[in-house]
């Protein structure tokens, strides 16, 4: 399902305008990828799941086909942790 479903489908169960819903909708995305890259802040949707910012130490990776060694950088990537209601409801 992309973004485009989603909005289809609350615009057909809500009967809202399609405007203000790809609006909500593309706010509610921008304001997750506010608090988890700007303010670097955890973002908990209870029975949904939680979107946390994981760390990944720098590391030294090998590039097999020039024969040489990088070090790739420390940095934070973004990670969901679906709620066990969530979990349960999927088996």
């Amino acid at each position: 399902m992309t973004k485009a479903d989603i909005i289809n489908k609350i615009v057909e169960d809500t009967g809202l305008p399609k405007k203000d819903v790809a609006a909500t909708v593309e706010a509610f995305m921008e304001e997750i990828r506010n608090c988890m890259a700007v303010n670097k802040e955890n973002v908990f949707l209870r029975g949904f799941g939680t979107f946390t910012i994981k760390h990944r130490a720098q590391k030294t990776a090998r590039n097999i086909s020039k024969n040489t060694t990088m070090v790739i950088a420390a940095h934070d990537f973004p990670a969901f942790k679906p709620a066990k209601s969530f979990i349960a409801k999927m088996k």
